[in-house]
């Protein structure tokens, strides 16, 4: 069985930001030094993008080998492969184009304008997991949405029943845009520790759900994501209901 979560609460979100940067980095650190190549899923969102900024500040000083991590996504929106919402887009612009990464290692959900569908994204996205994954995250990064939805899997939406599969497609998003690609709940678990990162009071009441003894994932499907080891890193603010 997994081990509870563990919250870690910081003054506000740059020091939460700095804090998860400092973890990352030793852990990648630590498991290249087991001579591992980590596999990493990274998140989207405000936060998520100023880590990517703090993580690609601090490269020149780390003894990080970008080339020798693998990165993935826990969810994409489909849409083209340039287009701005993509949290793909955004990781590149933010940290990926500004370290050595070896573009081999980076994995990316395909776009709409590379496949006609959100199924066919998911299957290739699937497809490029078995045949390129380790068959577990070293680490994978999480957010909260306000309604409790994690990646892409919104509370009460069929995605969260998807059993057997890697990734599946997400329509009638209750966020746009309305169609996705994310892992389920079985490929997030492979995972030797999951981070849900979370900043603002926006979040607060959706965290407290989460990390309530008694509720349920159909509410809130971040509590459906467990690893072996699992970490709320949170501001002040988005602690605030707990």
């Amino acid at each position: 069985m997994n081990a509870a979560a563990e919250v870690r609460r910081h003054d506000d979100a740059d020091v939460l930001v700095g804090d998860v940067a400092s973890a990352l980095l030793d852990r990648i650190e630590s498991a290249q030094a087991r001579g591992e190549v980590p596999h990493i899923g990274l998140t989207g969102g405000s936060i998520a993008e100023d880590l990517h900024r703090e993580l690609a500040r601090r490269a020149p000083d780390s003894s990080v080998d970008w080339s020798r991590i693998v990165f993935w996504w826990g969810d994409e929106r489909f849409v083209a492969s340039d287009s701005p919402d993509r949290n793909a887009l955004q990781a590149r612009e933010a940290l990926l184009d500004h370290v050595a990464v070896d573009p081999a290692h980076v994995h990316a959900v395909p776009g709409s304008d590379e496949v006609a569908t959100a199924e066919e994204a998911a299957e290739a996205y699937s497809a490029t997991m078995r045949s390129e994954g380790a068959g577990f995250f070293e680490v994978l990064m999480l957010g909260i949405g306000p309604d409790g939805h994690c990646a892409s899997l919104f509370p009460g939406h069929p995605a969260l029943e998807a059993r057997d599969a890697i990734a599946v497609a997400v329509h009638d998003s209750p966020k746009p845009p309305p169609d996705r690609v994310t892992l389920t709940f079985e490929a997030m678990e492979r995972c030797r520790a999951v981070w849900f990162i979370a900043s603002g009071a926006g979040k607060a009441e959706a965290v407290a759900r989460a990390l309530a003894d008694e509720g349920t994932v159909a509410e809130t499907p971040a509590r459906g994501v467990r690893g072996d080891e699992t970490v709320w890193w949170l501001d002040e603010d988005a602690a605030s209901a707990l």
